[in-house]
């Protein structure tokens, strides 16, 4: 059996990096670590660098930059990071030499390729590799917790040579990702020291948080291996949220959806020491839940009578309105876009089902395995399908950028293309492509896309297109199919966008992000789906019940963000394929 996660049973290293998928519980795990570990009279700083962090909430405190006490734990100073300010900061001081020196449309380049998740990541490393690297800092506390670390992809770009060369810099148009690291040549020493630190296993623990399901543990064994890589390999995995309590149809049903994907659990997880929290009924606010937290004894049910009328809309639409929205509008092109884990393929499939039943010539195409999406549907419902092999095109492409990038380029700059290519834009802007030929192939039918590139990726492509220069920082050429689909794209008449999204903290706040994207990219977005909502689901267990209850802040944060075009979709106990996905649209 899994041991329960207890800090304090642990030998702990001085620095603690807490890293997982969005909505794991990251910030939850690593609060009620830094707070068990102060109220046992060490000195603890906890620092976020989570974009959706919520830790003002979490410790009803206004937090900062540079840390505040916490009154009501004596040993604990939180700092709060803002990586989106210091990202937009960051960007500034790279391109603001630059301004008045170059056309205006290669300064709108220049922006755009500094706009991506990539960029906010190594300005958040930038401010946080002080904390790791100050020595005051590090004799003051006996623990420096994180939450969320630093990927392999930024930590080996910061190791390669040809980060700090003129290769950046001469490159204005060619970088993407992490191009902005040119303009940081005065910390190239800090950054060999922090990096260095985070490798050290007598200094350093990695701690990789996942829930007891299929892709949050996915996307753990992905980030163990890509960290090992780089020798961070003093790990250990927390699995947040295993339901213990079951009694009713949904929670059984929940309980062995979650045993099934832990006794699958990825095979680069199994050797690394785990630990198990159990699922709580609350919300992590306030510090009565984050001490209840890692405390079993301390669990407490709340709000067990769900009140209806605390949803600020009216009438809750369903799966079925959008799909009728989508009909009566004639769209021509629908994306559904959301993180990882919202089951945006599921939501997909029941879209393209409903308006082939509505009469539609429909074409579903997904970058999920096929095998997963025939067991969804299979074309007898009158939809034509297709798969797109994502590490197929991403090798294709990473070949014919390589291949023209070594006509002009010496080894070190190929290092630096090399490893921005293994960046997640890449591998958007390659299965893009694949996307482009399928649509220009599909003029007389709907096409449903599962799995869309983000705004932040259609502006890359529109902004290099107008630069008449390389995809990206490829060499790559504009195919002829994209040239034709982006104009299409910002067509509100032809094509729209379904954010799928949970209702819960970090899901909905990525999705807001992704909404904001698309609105600098001038993609109409109307729709959002709330999907597997308890709310919705009809269930007499009091801990899922309490969990409902919580969903209600986010449900109306939605209804507000999406001015009233939400639908709700409840939790399903079984797996919804074939016929059973007529349920999501009845």
């Amino acid at each position: 059996m899994t041991k329960g996660f207890n800090p304090k049973e642990l030998n702990l290293t001085k620095y603690l990096f807490f890293t997982g998928k969005g909505g794991v519980g990251k910030t939850s795990t690593a609060c009620a670590t830094a707070v068990t570990l102060a109220d046992e009279g060490k000195k603890v700083m906890l620092i976020s660098t989570d974009p959706a962090s919520n830790l003002q909430d979490v410790f009803n405190t206004e937090l900062n930059n540079k840390g505040i006490a916490i009154k009501e734990v004596p040993n604990l100073v939180v700092v709060n990071l803002d990586p989106e300010t210091a990202a937009s900061e960051y960007r500034e001081s790279v391109i603001a030499p630059y301004r008045a020196k170059l056309p205006e449309v290669v300064i709108k380049n220049m922006e755009e390729q500094l706009s991506g998740s990539c960029t906010t990541e190594i300005a958040a490393f930038n401010e946080f590799s002080t904390f790791i690297t100050n020595k005051k800092t590090a004799k003051e506390y006996d623990y420096i917790i994180f939450d969320t670390a630093p990927t392999g992809h930024t930590l080996r770009m910061l190791q390669l040579p040809s980060a700090w060369s003129n290769f950046i810099s001469e490159n204005t148009n060619g970088a993407s990702c992490l191009g902005q690291l040119s303009g940081l040549e005065s910390k190239k020493e800090v950054y060999k020291n922090a990096v260095s630190t985070l490798a050290d296993k007598e200094k350093t623990t990695l701690i990789l948080v996942s829930r007891p399901e299929v892709t949050p543990l996915k996307e753990a064994e992905r980030a163990s291996k890509e960290l090992q890589d780089i020798g961070i390999d003093n790990q250990v995995l927390v699995i947040n949220g295993v339901l213990q309590n079951h009694d009713d149809d949904l929670s059984n049903a929940i309980y062995e959806k979650q045993q099934k994907a832990l006794i699958k659990i990825p095979k680069a997880l199994k050797n690394i020491e785990t630990f198990e929290i159990a699922l709580r009924p609350y919300n992590v606010t306030g510090l009565e839940n984050v001490r209840a937290f890692l405390n079993d004894k301390n669990t407490k049910l709340y709000d067990k009578n769900i009140d209806i009328k605390s949803i600020g809309s009216e009438n809750i639409q369903k799966l079925k309105d959008v799909v009728e929205d989508l009909f009566n509008n004639d769209k021509k092109i629908i994306f559904t876009m959301g993180k990882g884990g919202v089951g945006k393929t599921t939501v997909a499939a029941a879209i393209a089902l409903g308006l082939a039943k509505k009469g539609k010539k429909v074409h579903l195409t997904t970058t999920d395995p096929a095998g997963h999406l025939k067991l969804l549907l299979d074309e007898s419902y009158g939809i034509t399908l297709s798969h797109i092999d994502e590490k197929k095109e991403l090798a294709k492409y990473k070949e014919e950028v390589l291949s023209k990038a070594k006509e002009t380029m010496g080894e070190n700059d190929l290092g630096y293309v090399k490893e921005d290519l293994r960046s997640p834009c890449t591998q958007e802007i390659a299965v893009f492509r694949a996307f482009a030929e399928i649509v220009a192939r599909s003029e007389n039918e709907v096409v449903v896309i599962d799995t869309a590139p983000t705004g932040h990726t259609l502006l890359l492509l529109e902004s290099t297109e107008n630069y008449n220069s390389e995809i990206q920082r490829s060499e790559g050429e504009t195919p002829e199919s994209v040239k034709k689909l982006l104009p299409r794209l910002k067509n509100g008449k032809e094509t729209e966008v379904v954010i799928v999204t949970l209702a819960e903290t970090t899901p909905v706040y990525e999705a807001s992000r992704l909404l904001n994207d698309l609105n600098r990219a001038g993609i109409y977005s109307k729709w959002w789906i709330i999907n597997s909502s308890l709310y919705a689901a009809d269930t007499n267990n009091a801990f899922l019940k309490t969990k409902a209850s919580n969903e209600v802040h986010w449900i109306n944060k939605v209804n507000n963000i999406s001015n009233g075009n939400f639908a709700v979709v409840e939790w399903k106990s079984k797996e919804l394929k074939g016929k059973r996905l007529l349920e999501l649209i009845k």
